[in-house]
C-alpha cells in the first residue's frame, strides 16, 4: 500500500510522533492507521493515541433544569456566526425547555413537544431555518431524573454535563459537573474500565520497557506494570483524577470527605464525531491562478 502524505499527517495528529517515525510505523503496518498507532506506543515514540479527537461542527448545548429532573440537547448549526446569533441561541433554550417540559427522553420525542408558541420543535426548527437561512439539527438529547443532587452544567455554550451525586450537597455536585467538563473522564470509577482496554494497557506498556527490566523477577515486574496500570487507570476515571477544584485532592477523596458517591455521568460537546468539511482558499485560489 502506497503512504501517502495524507496518511502520515493524520498519523502525526493521532499521535504526536515525528514525522519519520509515523513513515516508518506507517510502512511496517501496510498503512494501517490503528495498528501503526499502537506500533508507535508500543515504540515510546507517542504519548498517547489521539484518535478521540475529532474535527467538530458548529452549533450549541442549551440546558434546562428543575430540580433532580434535567436536559441538555445538542443543536448544530453550519456556522458559528449562526450559533451565536441571538436568535439561535433563544430557539436552543426554548428547546431545552420544552424538553424538560414534556419528559422527553430522546430526540425522537423532543421533536414532538410543544413549545409556549403551540408549535412543535420540528416546526419550530423549520421556521428558524427559513429565517436564519441555515440549516439546523436537533441532535442529541441526554437527561437525568433522580431523587439525587443532579448538577448541570454548559461551558461556553459547546460543552455540556449532567452528573448525578448521591449524598453531598448543591455545590458538590456543580463543581463535580464543571471537572467533568474539563477534565473529560471516559469513566466513573476504575471499576468501569473495561477488562480489554487494561489488558490492552498491560501490553504496551510491557512492550516499552528495557530487555533488562523484563529480565527482573516476575514479581517485581508485576509491581512496576501495575504501577503504571493504576496511573492510567487513574487518568481515565473521575475517581481517579486530581480534583480541578483542589488539585491537592483526588475527585475520590473529596467524594467521600463528603459522605457522597458519584451515580453516573454524561457529557456533550458540539459537533463530537461529526467531520466537517474545512475549505482551503488559499489554495484554490493558487490553482486557480495556475490554470
Amino acid at each position: 500500500m502506497e503512504i501517502t502524505a495524507s496518511l502520515v499527517k493524520e498519523l502525526r495528529e493521532r499521535t504526536g510522533a515525528g514525522m519519520m517515525e509515523c513513515k516508518k510505523a506507517l510502512t511496517e503496518n501496510a498503512g494501517n492507521l490503528d495498528t501503526a498507532a499502537e506500533w508507535l506506543r508500543k515504540s515510546g515514540l507517542a504519548k498517547a493515541d489521539k484518535k478521540a479527537d475529532r474535527v467538530t461542527a458548529e452549533g450549541r448545548v442549551a440546558v434546562a433544569q428543575a430540580g433532580g429532573k434535567a436536559v441538555l440537547v445538542e443543536i448544530n448549526s453550519e456556522t458559528d456566526f449562526v450559533a451565536k446569533d441571538a436568535n439561535f441561541i433563544a430557539f436552543t433554550d426554548a428547546v431545552a425547555a420544552a424538553g424538560l417540559a414534556a419528559g422527553a427522553t430522546d430526540v425522537e420525542s423532543l421533536k414532538s413537544a410543544k413549545l409556549p408558541s403551540g408549535e412543535t420543535v420540528e416546526e419550530a426548527r423549520a421556521a428558524a431555518i427559513a429565517k436564519l437561512g441555515e440549516n439546523m439539527q436537533v441532535r442529541r438529547l441526554v437527561a437525568l431524573n433522580s431523587a439525587h443532587n443532579v448538577a448541570a452544567y454548559v461551558h461556553g455554550g459547546k460543552i455540556g454535563v449532567l452528573i448525578e451525586v448521591a449524598g453531598g450537597d448543591a455545590e458538590l455536585a456543580r463543581g463535580l459537573a464543571m471537572h467533568v467538563a474539563a477534565m473529560n473522564p471516559p469513566y466513573n470509577k476504575a471499576a468501569d474500565v473495561p477488562a480489554e482496554f487494561v489488558a490492552k494497557e498491560k501490553e504496551i506498556e510491557l512492550a516499552k520497557m528495557s530487555e533488562k527490566d523484563k529480565a527482573k523477577p516476575a514479581e517485581i515486574l508485576e509491581k512496576i506494570i501495575s504501577g503504571k496500570i493504576n496511573k492510567i487507570v487513574n487518568e481515565v476515571t473521575l475517581y481517579g483524577q486530581a480534583y480541578v477544584l483542589d488539585s491537592d485532592k483526588t475527585v475520590e477523596q473529596v467524594v467521600k470527605a463528603a459522605g457522597a458517591d458519584v451515580v453516573g455521568f454524561q457529557r456533550l460537546v458540539v459537533g463530537e464525531g461529526i467531520e466537517k468539511v474545512v475549505e482551503d482558499y488559499a489554495a484554490e485560489v493558487a490553482k486557480a491562478m495556475q490554470v
